[in-house]
């Protein structure tokens, strides 16, 4: 692999750094990271895909699946996967930024349906595109498991169960103490063994496996993928660009320009209050000994999460680490993006002694990897796939941390939308959706600040009154429930 690439000093060290998933590739040996060559003149496309995501791959698999003869080009800053992409939970879900409830409201009970049918399908999309093109990502099906840690928790769990059946696509259980107690190590918080809500749409996988191995698969099929090449601007029909290195500027003619940035986009003038980019961190363990993991009861393929309001996520890894992430580092003025913002210490402590509290087992077990970066958030909390035939201009994204499979749905309607196909997944509630701007400044940062605050309450106020929180309550409908 390395041989197609240009080396850039420095640039794999830099890059394997970013993420537990990066640094896995270049430990095994199975990539580099070393940067593709960049884009060094003024060029020509028929689709020029700005960001090397998965977002931007999909809709580049897509498109090229869909019609071989076009000309497509894809430019991203860094390396492919080096955003979110290459640096999230692995879990590869049906879930969807607004809740199925929120999403009637909006949209209608057949709407919702059919959204809810389209995710739960593109979980199975993603692992079939990995088998048939061979990206060996770790994927595997065993769902995802809530555990619910007290009695709101537990009510909150039957609800969600009861709201996703009675739209008829999603198949979840409810758990009950005994049987999560027979099943599983993980502790509650009143002293009783928790219950937990069973979702079976949801695989674990690596996602620095699968964002790296589908940029190589794109390539086999004719899309070129520029690297260390950063889009200053864009408009109908062209793409200005830079080389980061080279400094040299040029312009992409082309007659579809999709934008594909995720919280990337917001330090983009012309993305900027579209889209506020909201810090996640996670950590990794050291492997643990398989007679642990049989005391934990997280199988290969399950990933898991509790009811709290400030979103914890993890899964085993295929080779028995936890890989445990978090909400709760701060937005920052300006909707600034900033290496320094994705390691904070006093967060990544917290993860770790939540992971422990609700895993004991675990021990002394080693931290090995701390990492984090930018998703996106729209101002309702509702992605979108758009595109204005008008222009030839495409946006997908503010997927709130669930965009791993999302991105595949996002690429496919792009697709669509892009060769003018009316089909089912353009009729989709999501397929041009256009969200509010955010609040300009002070109001972005103080509605942002106090929201991950109000969340970090919401869990006190509920352990403590041991009633379900009146500030959550208040802050639902911000939050897309």
């Amino acid at each position: 692999m390395a041989g197609a690439h240009q080396t850039t000093d420095g640039a794999s060290a830099t890059y394997r750094r970013s993420s537990f998933w990066l640094d896995d590739l270049v430990r095994s040996g199975r990539d580099d990271l070393v940067p593709r060559a960049p884009l060094a003149a003024d060029a020509r496309f028929d689709v020029c895909i700005v960001g090397g995501g998965l977002t931007g791959l999909w809709t580049a698999y897509s498109l090229a699946k869909a019609d071989p003869r076009l000309r497509i080009a894809v430019l991203e800053r860094e390396i492919a996967g080096f955003g979110a992409s290459g640096r999230n939970g692995g879990w590869c879900s049906a879930l969807f930024p607004r809740s199925p409830g929120s999403l009637e409201r909006r949209h209608g009970f057949d709407a919702t349906v059919a959204m809810r049918r389209a995710m739960v399908d593109t979980v199975d999309e993603v692992g079939r595109v990995a088998r048939t093109e061979g990206i060996e990502c770790d994927f595997e099906r065993g769902g995802t498991v809530v555990f619910a840690r007290n009695d709101v928790q537990r009510d909150f769990a039957t609800a969600d169960v009861a709201e996703l059946r009675r739209f008829g696509v999603d198949r979840p259980d409810y758990w009950d103490q005994r049987t999560v107690g027979s099943r599983f190590g993980a502790t509650g918080l009143d002293g009783d063994a928790p219950g937990a809500m069973f979702d079976p749409a949801c695989a674990r996988l690596h996602p620095a496996k699968l964002v790296r191995g589908l940029a190589e698969v794109v390539e086999r099929l004719g899309v070129v993928l520029f690297e260390r090449t950063e889009v200053i601007d864009w408009a109908a029909g062209s793409v200005r660009f830079r080389g980061v290195d080279s400094g040299v500027e040029g312009s992409v003619a082309a007659r579809h320009v999709i934008i594909a940035l995720e919280g990337y986009g917001s330090q983009r003038p012309r993305v900027r209050r579209r889209i506020l980019p909201l810090y996640s961190l996670m950590i990794a363990t050291e492997p643990l000994d398989d007679a642990i993991w049989d005391e934990i009861g997280i199988e290969h393929g399950q990933t898991f999460s509790d009811y709290r309001h400030l979103l914890i996520y993890g899964q085993r890894t295929a080779d028995n680490r936890f890989a445990f992430g978090g909400r709760g580092a701060r937005y920052h003025w300006g909707s600034t993006v900033d290496p320094a913002f994705e390691r904070v210490d006093q967060v990544f402590d917290h993860l770790h002694g939540v992971l422990r509290d609700l895993f004991p087992a675990i021990g002394d077990a080693a931290v090995t990897h701390r990492w984090g970066g930018p998703l996106g958030v729209a101002r309702d909390w509702h992605a979108t796939a758009s595109y204005n035939p008008k222009t030839g201009v495409g946006f997908a994204g503010g997927y709130v941390g669930d965009g791993l499979s999302t991105t595949n749905l996002a690429g496919r309607t792009l697709a669509d939308l892009v060769l003018g196909r009316d089909s089912e997944l353009t009729a989709l509630p999501w397929a041009n959706h256009r969200s509010p701007l955010w609040e300009p400044e002070p109001l972005r940062f103080a509605g942002a600040n106090l929201g991950i605050l109000g969340m970090q309450f919401a869990d006190l106020e509920e352990r403590i009154t041991r009633r379900p929180s009146v500030t959550a309550r208040l802050l639902a409908p911000l939050t897309g429930h």
